[in-house]
């Protein structure tokens, strides 16, 4: 669980296409761009050390540049700098928010204005998922996981929290960002599980045009 933090109306925000971080998860970034080596310095100069990870628009005939509404602000946990500049960086899940507006500045990075409301329950304790069928669950990811010739520690996977398995296979599998978004919005870990499994049923029937599992 992570500790409660007062959650500013303004935040910068990171557009990555398919990188989904969720609360209380932890999602490492490779940082390297000089406008998004700003945000971090200057991201690391506040209390809360917070970057929001959202998705831009990847939807036909839809403005790439556009934010997607909702996305999820994360703590900066780990940093390290590399010879040449650059960051290896953790951002823990902290909560979602909804973009109220951007930000016009100087800062060579985006910044929004934005809402808190409504993810309460982001800062809160973990989630639990009282109707996952554990056994039914992970026979459906064996098969997913052969038919991509993915192997992972199943043991762990089956011992792990509903809520650490859960979110991380929705963070790690490659599906499309308007499906990351689609698990993201999830209003709990219930329909998010719901979500996950129609994502890779409709990949088992060959629906899907992803290849990879990341």
């Amino acid at each position: 669980m992570t500790r409660p933090i007062d959650l500013p109306d303004t935040i910068p925000v990171f557009p990555l296409p398919g990188a989904l971080l969720l609360p209380r998860a932890r999602l490492p970034l490779h940082i390297f761009e000089p406008r998004y080596l700003a945000m971090l310095d200057d991201a690391l100069k506040t209390p809360e050390r917070l970057i929001g990870m959202v998705q831009t628009c990847q939807a036909p005939g839809c403005d790439s540049n556009r934010l997607h509404q909702i996305g999820c602000a994360g703590r900066v946990t780990q940093f390290s700098e590399t010879e040449d500049g650059r960051y290896m960086i953790t951002l823990t899940g902290i909560s979602r928010f909804r973009i109220r507006s951007e930000v016009d500045g100087f800062a060579p990075y985006r910044r929004c204005e934005v809402s808190w409301a409504g993810f309460e329950k982001d800062q809160g304790a973990e989630e639990h998922d009282p109707g996952l069928n554990r056994d039914g669950f992970m026979d459906l990811l064996t098969r997913f996981f052969k038919l991509r010739g993915l192997d992972t520690d199943w043991e762990s996977m089956a011992d792990a929290d509903d809520e650490l398995m859960i979110n991380s296979l929705s963070m790690m599998l490659d599906f499309a960002p308007e499906d990351k978004q689609a698990l993201l919005e999830a209003p709990c870990l219930c329909t998010r599980r719901e979500t996950l499994v129609t994502l890779i049923e409709y990949a088992l029937r060959g629906g899907a045009d992803e290849e990879t599992v990341q």
